[in-house]
């Protein structure tokens, strides 16, 4: 997701919350469109959340929340929520695995990128990492995920820019209590215990984390629901909040709850306003309600916000199982002191008549909610150089933080003549022998051609690019060092 987050967070303390519903949350169930009601009802009458039931949203007469959101109705006329209104991207895969990549990767439909957004620019931003971190300029963890399996948002070029924590269920043994889980009472189980150790005590960021969690030890809001009573994002938030009031730098966590590809039994029948996707939903909105308010108790509200995402959304007309299927858009909601409270957006128009499969057309990329956090949150530029083209700011957050450049100039890439009308001259510094690949990309982060490859030794170089056929647009020309790689935008006339 983000360049220079370590940075920014040193410079701004800002601190972005990620959380991911897995599987495609339906949008028109949980964001009802009251002024639509009456042809949602004739495509959804069998899952149609009663109009008398429906939460109200002060200053947004026509939409309304699930009834068992009531810890987000509350934030949302608090002025703590912002919400964006039909959110994805052009030619929706509908594939969960396409289609989760491509929102991590910030990629096109039909672009295929091996890194996350995240990881690319963070990079960018630290030269070199792994090696020589945890640092005394860096710390802290550059972005964490709670959970077992690193999300592909973090990964960069050769390495994956963040650390997963593992799940929440035993992050107090773990982190606190130097605890190892038991292991069989055989040599294999002696073994195992010798590599747990091992492990735990051979990652870097061990320290930094348990002494954050050690200074914040306990949650101080009483909102959260028991540990042990079935709500695993709770209990991830509990965790990302004892962190950030513990004192950890980190700008970015992933959090995540999964269940939301509802093609059968989505609600009880005879009461839509219940089952399973209304206790999805309700666990989503009593944990990010007592998150809130334990920052606020903690005293670390006013720089940390947070944003739901789901890979699409789900059809407009219900199936015949009481369920519904694989859609484009649906809404996003951003959380925090920070945020401009309201509605982006107007609700979806539902037309009488459609067939079983229609979407809900898309009106934000989900590009443009990125940009906006990119720029407006953390301060951030160059985000042509993350997001691979423009994309509009959304008025999501009350002030738009100071934007800076980046601390790093990379190999002090360049380019001239740029804009380019037949030839133009690539340089770059390499700082040691180096093996060096130039890439022209198109706009969309497409590969085009090589424009250079080979060994070039320490100093710095100039390489000759001759515009020839190349028709006229714009390019990224792509220079990497032993793989670290800066990318620029070239404009061809």
């Amino acid at each position: 997701m983000f360049g220079m987050l370590g940075a920014a967070a040193n410079l701004s303390g800002k601190v972005m919350v990620f959380i991911e519903l897995g599987g495609g949350n339906d949008g028109l169930n949980t964001l009802i469109p009251l002024d639509q009601y009456s042809n949602l009802s004739l495509h959804r009458g069998g899952i149609l959340i009663p109009e008398n039931k429906v939460l109200d949203l002060n200053g947004a007469p026509d939409t309304g929340l699930h009834p068992s959101m009531t810890g987000l109705q509350e934030m949302f006329n608090d002025g703590l929520v912002s919400v964006v209104q039909n959110v994805g991207y052009p030619e929706q895969d509908y594939s969960h695995f396409r289609s989760m990549d491509i929102w991590q990767t910030a990629s096109n439909s039909g672009q295929y990128v091996d890194t996350g957004w995240l990881g690319r620019t963070l990079e960018g931003e630290y030269p070199g990492f792994p090696e020589g971190f945890p640092n005394a300029d860096s710390p802290d963890p550059l972005a964490i995920q709670i959970g077992s399996s690193l999300p592909l948002a973090f990964m960069g070029t050769a390495f994956p820019m963040g650390m997963s924590l593992g799940g929440a269920d035993n992050f107090d043994d773990a982190f606190l209590n130097d605890f190892v889980e038991p292991a069989p009472a055989t040599p294999y189980g002696d073994e195992l215990e010798y590599i747990r150790i091992v492990q735990k005590q051979s990652q870097e960021y061990y320290e930094v984390i348990k002494n954050a969690a050690e200074a914040q030890p306990n949650n101080l809001s009483s909102m959260y629901p028991p540990t042990d009573g079935g709500n695993g994002l709770a209990n991830q938030l509990r965790i990302v909040a004892r962190l950030i009031a513990g004192g950890l730098q980190t700008p970015v966590y992933i959090v995540s709850i999964g269940g939301f590809d509802t093609h059968s039994e989505q609600v009880d029948p005879g009461a839509t306003d219940q089952g399973y996707h209304a206790y999805l939903l309700g666990q989503v909105s009593e944990a990010i309600a007592a998150f809130q308010d334990d920052l606020r108790l903690m005293g670390k509200d006013e720089n940390v916000a947070g944003m739901t995402f789901s890979e699409f959304g789900r059809t407009i007309a219900s199936n015949g199982s009481i369920g519904t299927d694989h859609g484009a858009a649906a809404p996003l909601f951003v959380f925090g002191k920070g945020v401009n409270p309201g509605i982006i957006g107007s609700n979806a128009d539902i037309p009488a008549n459609l067939n079983q499969s229609s979407d809900v057309p898309m009106q934000h990329d989900f590009r443009q909610v990125y940009a906006s956090v990119l720029q407006d949150w953390f301060g951030l530029s160059n985000l042509n150089d993350i997001l691979f083209q423009d994309f509009d700011i959304l008025p999501i957050f009350k002030v738009a933080s100071p934007v800076r450049e980046s601390k790093w100039d990379g190999f002090n890439v360049g380019n001239y003549p740029n804009p380019v009308r037949t030839s133009t001259t690539i340089s770059f510094t390499s700082f040691s022998n180096a093996q060096v690949t130039i890439n022209l990309l198109d706009s969309q982060g497409r590969f085009v051609m090589k424009i250079a490859e080979g060994s070039y030794p320490t100093g710095a170089h100039q390489v000759r690019f001759d515009r020839s056929n190349l028709p006229s647009g714009t390019y990224f020309y792509q220079v990497k060092l032993n793989g670290l790689g800066v990318t620029k935008k070239m404009l061809v006339f």
